[in-house]
């Protein structure tokens, strides 16, 4: 009886967290493409001996959890409910037909790199032994061996950091679909700091986990989470279709390298909504795969949805890039506010990588505080090896932003093409970026692009401002 009761209480309670804030926002929203599902069977992690003390560690529970939703199969799908407590954790795999539930004050937390260090490490601070937990702290942030490595994407060839495979995301899927990960704003951390400083003493011997990797995998919810202190990015859906990433609020220091917010990477369906997110990277950056990798597997992302944003980043707002080479198409945000930014919106690709950006509109954006407003270029991103070809040119067109308002931008914009394959259909209109420009300095730098400028100032470069060259924009602006 107390199960059932547990089981209606918790039904209700994130069908009715989700849809009121839907209702009482009375917005637009994308989130209709995947359907917030009630699970007929809830379990708990501690009816697996699971223990929220921050110091046992439970990767077994979580594993045998998930083995039990996964072979049972209960029709409509399974809870796996998160109790108030800190959860320490090894990386884990996800299962089709289940939801992940953090109730309030519920934090899955993972292990350091080197879990048998940190558990004896855990037992010295009891103890107050600080220097000794010092010393093994030393060592465990150089123990990767106990964390899994898994195969690199297809579409990059490599790990993005290294070559070679890479390390398993903390919470990771792959070909799973039904797939729910909400609450009441529980936390998902994952104790990034000893992988950036593995990052900055170049100590790494593969590519860095993200926190949250779903692959070839399609109908997902992710929603009421606070994502904290991801060793690399933070959400990755890659190859997937029908993603929704919505009310989540995602966490790391401005000077956390890669710790991008949300990256759909060859996918397509996606809708990112009503999300706070402050990082130390972009906080949503488009991708489809890197060089001659990402051309041969050829997947684009499309259908990617981006609306009321806030955030901030040293690093830029809004990104498609760098890595592209499999194409972006049919992007749309709008409603995003940033604040103390190094690049406002960024749309950034290199020679070698190929690939057709195209109809992407930006609209409703606030910035402040921001280096840079607006970025096109054609000259960002380090490559995977030495085997790319220099004449896979990418293709930028049809790209419209509009209604951007500025305060305090150190420069209104810059948008540079390439030689042999120039920028076209760049539409930009009614842009206000306000801030004291230095001495000598353009405001606008342009080269290799056409399109046209309506009711831009600063008065943007004459590439976009010559007589007749509304022509391409003349349906966007």
């Amino acid at each position: 009886m107390c199960r059932l009761m547990v089981w209606v209480f918790l039904c209700f309670a994130v069908t009715g967290l989700y849809l009121s804030r839907l209702v009482l926002a009375g917005d637009v929203t994308c989130s209709g493409i995947v359907t917030m599902r009630q699970r007929s069977e809830v379990i708990s992690i501690t009816d697996f001996g699971g223990v929220g003390d921050g110091k046992t560690l439970n990767t077994k529970a979580f594993r045998a959890a998930i083995y039990q939703i996964q072979h049972l199969s209960r029709r409509g799908g399974t809870m796996l409910y998160i109790p108030p407590g800190v959860y320490l954790t090894e990386s884990f795999n996800l299962t089709s037909h289940m939801t992940l539930y953090l109730s309030k004050d519920a934090v899955i937390r993972a292990t350091q790199a080197g879990y048998g260090i940190d558990a004896f490490n855990g037992i010295l601070m009891a103890n107050g032994n600080e220097r000794v937990h010092f010393l093994l702290n030393i060592c465990s942030s150089q123990d990767t061996d106990s964390w899994p490595l898994i195969d690199p994407l297809p579409s990059y060839g490599r790990g993005r950091e290294l070559p070679g495979g890479r390390y398993m995301s903390f919470i990771h899927a792959d070909g799973v679909h039904d797939v729910i990960i909400t609450g009441e704003n529980g936390t998902i951390d994952g104790q990034g700091e000893v992988w950036w400083n593995m990052w900055r003493q170049r100590t790494l011997q593969f590519t860095r986990p993200n926190l949250i990797e779903l692959i070839n995998s399609r109908n997902i919810i992710i929603s009421n989470v606070i994502f904290k202190d991801s060793p690399f990015w933070n959400i990755h859906p890659v190859y997937c279709r029908n993603v929704v990433v919505r009310f989540v609020t995602i966490l790391a220091p401005f000077d956390s390298p890669n710790t991008d917010g949300v990256d759909p990477d060859s996918s397509s369906n996606v809708c990112i909504e009503d999300s706070y997110i402050s990082t130390g990277d972009d906080l949503v950056a488009i991708k489809s795969g890197w060089d001659e990798y990402g051309i041969a597997y050829g997947r684009p992302s499309s259908g990617i949805t981006i609306r009321r944003i806030t955030g901030s980043s040293p690093f830029a707002g809004i990104a498609v890039g760098s890595e592209t080479s499999g194409g972006v198409q049919n992007v749309f945000a709008e409603h995003i506010n940033l604040f103390n930014m190094g690049v406002g919106i960024h749309l950034k690709t290199n020679i070698g990588r190929g690939g057709v950006i195209s109809n992407i509109t930006v609209s409703n954006v606030y910035m402040e505080k921001v280096r840079l407003g607006i970025k096109i270029a054609g000259n960002v991103g380090d490559h995977p090896d030495n085997n790319y070809n220099t004449n896979a040119l990418p293709v930028v067109k049809d790209v419209v932003i509009r209604d951007v308002w500025g305060l305090d931008v150190q420069r209104p914009g810059s948008i540079e093409g390439l030689k042999n394959s120039p920028f076209t259909g760049i539409c930009l209109s009614k842009i206000n970026l306000h801030g004291e420009i230095k001495p000598g300095t353009s405001p606008w730098k342009c080269s290799d692009v056409s399109g046209a400028a309506i009711g831009v100032s600063p008065w943007p470069c004459s590439e976009l401002t010559s007589p007749g060259q509304t022509g391409s924009c003349s349906t966007f602006i």
